[in-house]
């Protein structure tokens, strides 16, 4: 694996109030894990988060709101998948979760879905213990949102190709793409130097060390990469920093969550010039897909839609058929173009928020 020194940090970083992701805990039993949300529940949502949450979502989700509130602020009805690695899992580990009740989250209706991506869901709220890391060993499998997989599919990265994750961290997708195909080159990038080493982790943990010469980790301004590698690209992912609404909710210092709700705003500036950057990155014909884990239009349509208007270069994809193929495993915000989907959470389906965009450059 190379690791390039990380470049000059030209622009300033975030404000120090907003996170950009939330680290999420070793995965757990499910007897664990309800003692865990027992936990956050006893401690419960972040009001002044709530409030604001409520404001805005009320008016842009109109009904849907309630019931995505409902999930959002009850930890114990949320559910995990359990993404394979091709790498390493065996026949039993697939018995074993069918035998706990798990099945496929994504059948062959799909426009783009290799048949070495194996992912495992579960009706009933529950988490497959967890792995850890050990060094020199291939975990099986990844725990993580069924929905963070939509990106990687919407994507459809083929073999060869050359592959830019923008915002890698913690590096479920860059895994999701790997198990989907042999890129040429796949660049996971990352600015913050303790998430980079996450990364670079997650990395040794479930890729074989002969792919290592594929794969590129760097720490660099995702905003500067476009300047520094232009045109490079066939495929890039930005799944970009962002208002991460369940981890806001459950905020424990009403002062970070206040300042985090008063910078809120300053996240769609720096999306867009995320944007901006992978664009000048990417090859002519070649994809573009834009996510977040927020249900805030300002993050996610708002943002696409300025890119539209500003960038004569990038041409919207209709992505609907994928929503149409998942439907039975996923709620869609009904409100959205061909070009774009809002999963959202609800009982029995509790995966998302997660908003998918995909562009092509011409």
């Amino acid at each position: 694996m190379r690791l390039p020194h990380a470049a000059a940090r030209l622009l300033p970083p975030l404000p120090t109030g907003i996170a950009l992701r939330p680290r999420r805990g070793a995965a757990q039993t499910p007897e664990q894990l309800e003692n865990k949300t027992k936990g956050k529940l006893q401690k419960q949502t972040c009001q002044v988060v709530l409030d604001h949450f409520e404001k805005q979502y009320s008016t842009e989700l109109g009904d849907a709101w309630s019931s995505v509130r409902e999930v959002l602020t009850y930890p114990l009805c949320w559910q995990h998948a359990v993404l394979l690695n091709k790498f390493s899992h065996t026949a039993d580990l697939e018995d074993t979760l069918c035998a706990q009740g798990y099945h496929p989250a994504f059948r062959g209706t799909l426009p783009y879905l290799p048949r070495s991506l194996k992912c495992y869901v579960s009706r009933t709220p529950r988490r497959f213990p967890s792995q850890k890391h050990q060094a020199g060993k291939l975990k099986e499998y990844y725990l993580l949102n069924a929905a963070s997989v939509l990106p990687v599919l919407a994507l459809e990265v083929k073999d060869g190709e050359d592959v830019l994750d923008l915002c890698a961290a913690p590096g479920g997708k860059s895994v999701a793409i790997l198990q989907c195909a042999s890129p040429g080159e796949l660049h996971c990038n990352e600015y913050d130097e303790l998430r980079s080493r996450w990364l670079k982790q997650t990395m040794e943990s479930f890729i074989p060390r002969p792919l290592f010469n594929l794969i590129t980790v760097s720490i660099l301004d995702g905003r500067q990469i476009g300047e520094l590698k232009p045109e490079f690209y066939d495929k890039v992912l930005v799944d970009a920093p962002c208002s991460n609404d369940r981890s806001w909710l459950f905020s424990s210092d009403i002062q970070q969550a206040t300042l985090r709700l008063l910078q809120r705003k300053e996240l769609s500036v720096l999306q867009f010039q995320l944007l901006r950057s992978a664009i000048k990155a990417l090859r002519p014909g070649g994809s573009l897909v834009y996510s977040t884990c927020t249900l805030s239009k300002a993050e996610n349509s708002d943002v696409i839609n300025l890119v539209l208007n500003s960038c004569t270069n990038v041409i919207p994809v209709d992505i609907s058929e994928i929503a149409q193929a998942v439907s039975q495993q996923f709620t869609f915000h009904s409100d959205t173009q061909q070009h774009e989907l809002l999963v959202l959470p609800e009982k029995g389906r509790a995966w998302g928020p997660m908003y998918i965009a995909k562009l092509k450059k011409v």
